[in-house]
């Protein structure tokens, strides 16, 4: 890594995270076009220094919201307990099953994308008549965070760009999703990181993370994650729930059009 792609991972890191930790999304879902299509960055390598990307960023929006004591809690214990095997399970697929950049794109397009307009949807025009809906019972809240975790661990996005959505669509006010999603993100994170680089001494290719650049980018998210979770109480709860799906939907316009083009 030179010093020109440092600083360009930094800036993208620091931008991304500022915009996406308020709605609880590390915004490493954001950065893999950037590695790929800018930094240059091989598959599936790209996945682990994602992964690497959460670890360094996440302390900065949990320090945060640990502050204002909205970390632990029911939910952030489900998550972690669906998530943290999902998420070995997805390195191990990413390796050995799904190793190139177009499956890659076009599940993460498939799923991001109808997800997020349905959530925006939901948000603007509620049913009527339509009841609040207080999330999901446990056990579903739990498988959802096991298939997620998977999916998480072959992206490289640690589950909370998916997670937020969903939970969010279901009615859990998006202040309790924030730090729940942020905390399976980082320890899926460290989980995953780990796995990829333990899997890279038994398997041929570019599966080890880019320390350096995975780094960098981590310090960026690091502050920008820090600053969105402090403005996130001030800002209002269909704000956030605007937010979050714009995101999912724009990343998953993003790599549908990749797979296209």
């Amino acid at each position: 890594m030179n010093w020109s792609s440092g600083l360009l991972g930094f800036g993208a890191g620091l931008v991304i995270s500022v915009v996406t930790a308020p709605a609880g999304v590390s915004g490493a879902v954001f950065l893999l076009p950037v590695q790929i299509s800018v930094l240059g960055v091989p598959s599936p390598a790209v996945t682990p220094t994602n992964l690497l990307y959460n670890v360094v960023a996440g302390p900065g929006a949990l320090l945060r919201h640990a502050r204002a004591g909205r970390l632990g809690g029911p939910l952030t214990r489900l998550l972690l307990a669906g998530t943290v095997p999902g998420v070995v399970v997805g390195a191990v697929v990413r390796v050995f099953a799904i190793p190139g950049p177009t499956v890659f794109r076009l599940l993460i397009a498939a799923f991001l994308l109808p997800l997020g307009l349905w959530l925006c949807a939901r948000t603007l025009r509620p049913a009527a008549g339509e009841r609040p809906v207080r999330g999901l019972s446990a056990r579903a809240t739990g498988g959802l965070a096991l298939v997620v975790g998977t999916v998480g661990g072959i992206y490289g996005i640690g589950g909370g760009s998916l997670l937020g959505p969903i939970l969010a669509g279901r009615g859990v006010p998006v202040a309790e999703v924030a730090p729940a999603a942020l905390t399976s993100t980082f320890v899926t994170s460290v989980v995953g990181a780990g796995t990829y680089a333990l899997l890279s001494l038994a398997a041929e290719g570019p599966i080890a993370p880019d320390w350096a650049l995975g780094i960098a980018c981590g310090l960026g998210g690091l502050l920008g994650g820090y600053l969105g979770a402090h403005v996130q109480p001030r800002l209002p709860e269909t704000f956030l729930r605007l937010l979050l799906g714009t995101l999912a939907t724009a990343v998953g316009a993003l790599y549908a059009v990749q797979v296209l083009g």
